[in-house]
């Protein structure tokens, strides 16, 4: 595996993984783990701090990608896109994929950990949609009245109201809901994983002791309940789990043993079919209409 890149015979400086709070940031993995670098408040600041505050960034780093959950605040999300278009630049990421946020958090720590080795900006964004499948995550509900993000059917909707109910829910890869009992179950990941909890309002041991054995999982660790978890999930009564690959040389390989190409509008490397940071999809085939950049 490789231990980093050199331009111009200096070491490569690693591109930079931004979160949009502390909470985001979880604690290295392993001693090659980067720091997240953190835009705190990005929405509350004045513009033009947070927006010196990126540009910075874009020039130690040359490259910056920022994870941000879906269930940020509008104003974070529309924050964030007026400061990529103020900087007009291609080479800062937004990456919001469709995870709870404490398996976003994860995904960015996975990505903070790929960044120390000698993985181009492209290809490191691109890793992240790769690396989005080998992720298992849900929570234990006290309640889905207010689920949205996860199937819900009436008759479950009403047994939400009754004093004691809990749901155990699985939402990434294959959403899933079931209410607590003894033979509840969600099916987990058929490959080795640890598995990260957060823990809120709701006083339960079952994912611990039910469902961690259950996924065989092969180490567990707790950390505090990210402060947009109830958000996503609807209710603060919750425990939020999230199964990952821990090791940096498996998720090196991973990534390393994708076909790469390069984009057709900006030229960066990736792997998949749409650039991360300037957003271009592959041109269609002569004689297909097609927009040849996303927005």
């Amino acid at each position: 595996m490789g231990r980093g890149a050199w331009e111009n015979g200096e070491p490569r400086v690693p591109t930079a993984i931004a979160v949009t709070g502390a909470d985001m940031a979880l604690p290295a993995q392993d001693e090659r783990t980067l720091p997240a670098a953190v835009l705190r408040d990005v929405d509350t600041r004045p513009l033009e701090q947070v927006l010196s505050e990126l540009q910075m960034l874009i020039e130690h780093h040359g490259h910056v990608i920022v994870v941000c959950s879906r269930a940020a605040p509008t104003a974070v999300r529309r924050r964030l896109h007026t400061l990529r278009s103020l900087l007009e630049s291609d080479r800062i990421a937004l990456f919001s994929p469709d995870l709870p946020p404490l398996g976003l958090a994860v995904l960015a720590r996975q990505l903070r950990q790929l960044a120390s080795c000698d993985l181009s900006p492209g290809v490191l964004a691109s890793a992240g949609r790769l690396l989005i499948h080998y992720i298992h995550c849900g929570a234990l509900l006290g309640s889905v009245a207010r689920l949205d993000r996860v199937p819900v059917d009436l008759k479950q909707h009403a047994k939400s109201w009754m004093p004691g109910s809990q749901f155990a829910v699985l939402a990434h890869p294959q959403p899933r809901l079931v209410r607590l009992g003894p033979d509840a179950s969600l099916d987990g990941p058929e490959f080795g994983t640890w598995m990260l909890v957060a823990k809120g309002r709701l006083p339960s041991d079952w994912v611990t002791t039910t469902l961690a054995p259950a996924w065989k999982v092969q180490g567990l660790r707790e950390t505090p309940l990210p402060a947009e978890s109830p958000g996503w999930w609807g209710t603060g009564r919750i425990i939020e789990f999230c199964t990952y690959l821990p090791d940096l040389s498996v998720l090196y390989q991973l990534v390393t043993s994708v076909r790469r190409g390069s984009c057709h509008w900006c030229g960066i490397d990736v792997i998949g079919d749409r650039c991360v940071f300037c957003s271009a999809v592959p041109p269609a085939p002569e004689g297909t209409p097609a927009l040849t950049r996303g927005t």
